[in-house]
C-alpha cells in the first residue's frame, strides 16, 4: 500500500485560504525516530480557516518510557498500556491528513517520526509538504522575541491554548501560532502556497518588501520587465509562469547582481503569450530592442559581424559588419563578436587554401609569408592562374552551399593527427573552430530554407500554433482557443543568403528549433520547407570514422 498523492501544478499556486493544514504534534520516547516510539498523537484540520476536525490518541510504544520523558510530559507507562499501537492508529492518522500540508514546531522532528512508522509497515514515505512554525517565526518575528520555542511563540501571540507537552494542547497552541505567522507574512506579499514554502528560506532582506510588486503577475506563460526609477528596462526574462519565476528572485538568490538588480528594481511590467515559442521569442525582442544592463550573458552586440567572400579576380574571405544583398558575395553570420567570426574564417583557412594577403596579383616580386608556408595560394607574385585560383573559390562555395563535408573533413582529420602525436592544446584549439564553422553553416542553411518556405503555418501535438513568416514568427496560439485564419501570399521580399543581424538569426534558430520538433506538422506553406541533401556532420561522426 502507498499513500503517495500526485502533486499539480496548481498545489504551489493555491492561494493560502484554500489551502487545507494539518497541524500535527507528537509525543516519543526519545529524540531519534530509528531507535524511538511514539507515544501520543494530536492533530488538528484546518480547511478554508476553518476547523474541521480533530484528531487524539496515545499509542503504546512497545517499549518502556523512560523517566524523563514521563516527567516531561506527563505519560506514564500506565497510560498507555491499553492504547492501541502505532500499526492500529496511523491508517486513521493518514485518512485525517490527507492531502492537506502538515504543520509542526520543529515539523522535521514529527515528520520523521511519522515517516518511519509508514515506511515500517508498508505505506512509504508521506508525500505532503509541510511548514514549520520555528522556520517561519526565524523569518518573521525573530527580532520581537527571545526565542523561537512554542511557549515562547504562543505567549507572544497569545494563544488561548497554553503548550503542556501533551499532543494536543501543543497542536492546538501551534494552530494558533502559525496563523498569526501567516498574517505576518501576508504583509510581505506572502498569498500562495508557493511562497509559503519559499518564505524560510529568503534572503535578500533589504529588498524583501518588493515582492508586493509581482501581486499582479499571473500564473501563466509570457515575458517579464524589470524597470528602474528612471522606468528603463534593466532585465529582461521569459517564464512558463510569470508568478513563480519572478517571485523566485527573491527566495535564496544570493547572487550579487541579483542583489543589485532588486535594488535598482521599482516597477514589473509583462506581457503574457500564448505558447512557450512566442515567449522565447518575445523576450529576445526585449532584448534587443532595449539592451537591458543586468541582461548580461544574452544581451546584444552593439554590431553584428560577418564572413564575406568578396567579389574580386582573386576573392578571398574579409570580416565586415553589414550584409549587403546586392553586391553578389557570399555571407557567413551574423557572428556575436569579431573573436567567433575569427574562429570561423580562420577554420576556413585550415580547410581551403584560400588567398590571405591583401596584395593584389601580381604586385610582388616574390610570394607572400602564407604562400612560402604552404598555407594559402596567393596570387600575389602573379604564378597563380585565374581558372586555378577560380578552382579553390569554387570548392569553398561549395562547401559553404552544398557539401559542408569539403571544408569540415580537412579539419577533423587534422584534429586527429595533432591528437596522435599528443598535441592535445592544438587538437582542441581545432575542435573549436570546427564546431565554430559547422554551427555557421548549420545555421545559414536552416536560414535558407526558412526564406524558400516563406508563409509557415504549423501545429504541434499539444496545441500551439505558430504563423511564420520567413524566419520570424507572425502570430502564435493554443487550442482550443479560436484559430486565427491566414491568407498565405506567395509574394516574398527580397531573400538573404544570411540573417541581416543577430536578433532575427537567434529568432530564427528558436523557430528552427520548434519547428524540428517531432510533435510539430506543418499544416501550409507558400513554398518547400527542405534542408541540401548532404548534413553537416557532426563532429563525433568524423572523429568517429577515422
Amino acid at each position: 500500500m502507498s499513500v503517495g498523492i500526485q502533486r499539480s501544478f496548481d498545489d504551489l499556486g493555491a492561494p493560502l485560504y484554500e489551502v487545507p493544514y494539518c497541524v500535527l504534534d507528537l509525543e516519543t520516547t526519545g529524540a531519534t525516530a530509528a531507535d524511538c516510539e511514539i507515544t501520543e498523537v494530536g492533530a488538528v484540520r484546518y480547511e478554508g480557516g476553518e476547523l474541521t476536525g480533530t484528531f487524539h490518541t496515545l499509542v503504546n510504544p512497545g517499549v518502556e518510557i523512560p523517566p524523563t520523558i514521563t516527567i516531561l510530559t506527563g505519560i506514564t507507562q500506565m497510560m498507555v498500556i491499553d492504547a492501541p499501537r502505532i500499526e492500529e492508529v496511523l491508517p486513521s492518522l493518514l485518512e485525517f491528513i490527507g492531502g492537506a500540508v502538515i504543520v509542526g514546531h520543529n515539523v522535521r522532528f514529527d515528520i520523521s517520526f511519522l515517516n518511519a512508522a509508514a515506511v515500517r509497515l508498508g505505506y512509504g514515505r508521506l508525500p505532503n509538504r509541510s511548514a514549520d512554525t520555528v522556520a517561519l517565526a526565524r523569518r518573521l518575528v525573530r527580532q520581537e522575541t527571545r526565542n523561537l520555542r512554542l511557549a515562547t511563540l504562543a505567549a507572544h501571540f497569545r494563544s488561548p491554548v497554553k503548550p503542556t507537552h501533551r499532543a494536543l494542547d501543543d497542536a492546538r497552541a501551534t494552530a494558533h501560532v502559525f496563523f498569526e505567522l501567516l498574517e505576518r507574512a501576508g504583509t510581505l506579499g506572502v498569498t500562495h502556497l508557493e511562497d509559503l514554502m519559499r518564505l524560510p528560506t529568503a534572503k535578500g532582506q533589504p529588498h524583501y518588501e518588493k515582492i508586493a510588486l509581482t501581486e499582479s503577475l499571473p500564473r501563466r506563460p509570457g515575458v517579464y520587465l524589470f524597470r528602474d526609477h528612471d522606468d528603463e528596462v534593466i532585465y529582461v526574462g521569459k517564464a512558463k509562469n510569470l508568478r513563480t519565476r519572478v517571485r523566485s528572485y527573491f527566495y535564496g538568490d544570493d547572487r550579487r547582481s541579483v542583489a543589485q538588480m532588486l535594488r535598482d528594481l521599482t516597477r514589473i511590467d509583462h506581457y503574457r503569450t500564448s505558447t512557450e515559442l512566442e515567449a522565447e521569442i518575445t523576450e529576445v525582442r526585449l532584448i534587443h530592442a532595449h539592451r537591458p544592463r543586468y541582461n548580461r550573458r544574452s544581451r546584444p552586440p552593439k554590431s553584428s559581424h560577418f564572413v564575406k567572400l568578396t567579389r574580386e579576380q582573386f576573392p578571398r574571405l574579409s570580416m565586415v559588419r553589414t550584409h549587403r544583398v546586392d553586391d553578389g558575395c557570399l555571407y557567413l553570420g551574423p557572428f556575436r563578436s569579431r573573436r567567433h567570426a575569427e574562429q570561423v574564417m580562420t577554420a576556413i583557412w585550415d580547410a581551403v587554401p584560400i588567398r590571405r594577403c591583401l596584395t593584389k596579383g601580381g604586385k610582388r616580386s616574390s610570394a607572400c609569408n602564407f604562400a612560402q608556408l604552404g598555407v594559402a595560394v596567393c596570387p600575389c607574385d602573379g604564378t597563380v592562374t585565374d581558372t586555378a585560383y577560380a578552382a579553390i573559390v569554387d570548392e569553398l562555395k561549395t562547401g559553404i552551399e552544398v557539401a559542408p563535408d569539403l571544408l569540415l573533413e580537412p579539419l577533423a582529420e587534422r584534429m586527429k593527427q595533432y591528437a596522435r602525436d599528443q598535441r592535445f592544446e592544438d587538437a582542441a584549439t581545432l575542435r573549436d573552430r570546427y564546431r565554430s564553422l559547422a554551427t555557421a553553416l548549420e545555421r545559414r542553411r536552416r536560414w535558407n530554407a526558412l526564406e524558400r518556405a516563406g508563409a509557415i503555418w504549423a501545429e504541434d501535438a499539444g496545441g500551439d500554433g505558430a504563423f511564420i513568416d520567413a524566419g520570424r514568427l507572425a502570430a502564435a496560439w493554443r487550442r482550443p482557443d479560436p484559430t486565427p485564419l491566414f491568407r498565405l501570399d506567395a509574394e516574398r521580399a527580397q531573400p538573404t543568403q544570411v540573417p541581416p543581424s543577430v536578433a532575427l538569426a537567434e529568432e530564427a534558430h528558436l523557430v528552427w528549433r520548434w519547428l524540428d520538433r517531432s510533435s510539430v506538422r506543418i499544416v501550409d506553406t507558400t513554398g518547400s520547407l527542405s534542408l541540401p541533401t548532404i548534413p553537416v556532420p557532426k563532429l563525433e561522426t568524423l572523429a568517429a570514422g577515422g
